[in-house]
């Protein structure tokens, strides 16, 4: 059954996984603004009747995630609340020939490099000239920014080059115009997204290019804060901590995923370093930038992983003393090099491993978390919940680090940076109050 045949089409774009698919959500609602057509994204309004669901391939939670959010729209399509329901994202790559037969009521079915097509099917023009402009779904005051896309890395768990393809740049310029349009529009902080951030240049320019990227945004007016996401270790360009320590406005931030510390599981993972390697490295960037924030994310019951394993994990972590650390049970993924071994550990026992190594990163968190009490400290104000402030530190980047807790008489306005002395530490989070 059709409804609202008389009304002007409205498309709710659904974005499910990383901030790159946020972008790639923000690029369709730019080109569809620029179409005449009315779009919003996670529409509370519910009065759309065209749904984009962009959906996550990456591990085992967010596929189950990706085909709930779908099956969804499509209960909604049946009872008549729906026109048309279109899938794009990473699963929608990965798995459109199986999915096409298991879920036949989705109207059409998009991979990760089909936006023209997509945009065809939504009575829309692929316009060339917007390129770089996109319909923000952050909060104004901040915004990632994809440098590049695709991933040439060969780590034995990861599907990602199977549904992103190959490293490919985006021109310095490029990037640097997107990002004025993005001050100008009112940005303060833009984060730096990628697959891999230092392998950027190699493939148009010949030369690992972060460091000159780095250097001509920084020089971008109004750019408050720049933040970088996800670097690999192996062949780290040191000249990005000499830009680094160059610009005010560059956060001391760095978030490199190491995935494991133990040479035995790094090898498995096919991970191109070793323990040595990755302290040997860390120490060099830490005596380059003293004050540096380091971000690193682990995996938990890989193939083959032993409690030894594991024990060297703790160790390294208790040595490196990392500010914020992420961790994810292993998903065993089809298409990949781990996909051929043997998923030899128990999904409860992949759990209480993770869960093990963050109650140890909660300790180091809550110790260095105290020894910021009696700081003052620039924060930038991202909400307001339950009557008090909710903001962040260069230190910490949206939704995955810790958050400043802020009572305050006098009305804060969102989107701005105040000064804010620690009062309180918790194991990830601060309290604090402005300081006139």
């Amino acid at each position: 059954m059709k409804v609202r045949t008389l009304k002007q089409d409205k498309v709710n774009i659904i974005t499910l996984g990383c901030s790159k698919n946020l972008v790639d959500s923000e690029v369709l609602s730019g080109q569809l603004k620029a179409n005449a057509i009315d779009v919003a994204h996670e529409n509370e309004k519910l009065d759309h009747n065209i749904v984009v669901v962009n959906t996550c391939g990456f591990i085992d939670k967010a596929k189950e995630e990706s085909i709930n959010t779908i099956l969804e729209q499509v209960e909604l399509k049946r009872e008549g609340k729906l026109d048309k329901v279109y899938v794009t994202g990473c699963l929608s790559e990965r798995y459109r020939d199986n999915l096409e037969d298991e879920i036949p009521e989705v109207d059409q079915w998009f991979g990760t490099f089909e936006l023209p097509l997509m945009l065809k099917a939504l009575n829309a023009d692929y316009k060339k000239e917007l390129l770089g402009e996109r319909l923000l779904s952050t909060p104004k005051h901040y915004a990632y920014l994809k440098i590049s896309e695709g991933c040439n890395r060969t780590c034995a768990f990861c599907a990602i080059p199977l549904m992103r393809g190959k490293h490919v740049s985006r021109p310095i310029e490029e990037l640097v115009s997107e990002a004025e349009r993005l001050v100008k529009n009112g940005v303060k902080e833009i984060m730096l997204i990628a697959q891999e951030l230092t392998y950027y240049g190699l493939d148009i320019y010949k030369e690992r290019k972060l460091a000159e990227l780095l250097d001509k945004m920084a020089a971008v007016e109004g750019l408050e804060w720049i933040r970088l996401h996800y670097a690999y270790p192996n062949k780290f360009p040191m000249d990005v901590l000499d830009v680094m320590n160059k610009h005010a406005n560059i956060c001391n931030y760095l978030d490199m995923p190491l995935q494991h510390a133990s040479d035995h599981m790094l090898q498995a993972m096919k991970r191109q370093s070793t323990r040595k390697e990755m302290e040997d490295l860390i120490k060099e960037i830490r005596a380059k930038n003293p004050g540096i924030c380091l971000r690193t994310t682990l995996i938990a019951g890989f193939p083959g992983e032993t409690l030894q394993d594991i024990e060297e994990l703790k160790d390294f972590l208790r040595e490196q003393r990392f500010d914020r650390v992420g961790i994810f049970p292993y998903s065993h993924e089809e298409g990949t090099s781990a996909g051929e071994l043997v998923d030899d550990v128990p999904a409860e026992e992949k759990e209480r491993r993770a869960q093990e190594i963050m109650d140890l990163q909660a300790e180091i968190s809550y110790e260095k978390n105290q020894e910021k009490v009696g700081q003052t400290l620039k924060v930038l104000i991202d909400k307001k919940e339950a009557g008090k402030y909710i903001g962040r530190t260069e230190f910490d980047s949206v939704e995955v680090d810790n958050e400043i807790i802020i009572a305050s008489k006098k009305k804060l306005t969102i989107g701005d940076f105040v000064m804010v002395k620690i009062v309180k530490a918790y194991d990830f989070d601060l309290e604090g109050v402005v300081v006139e």
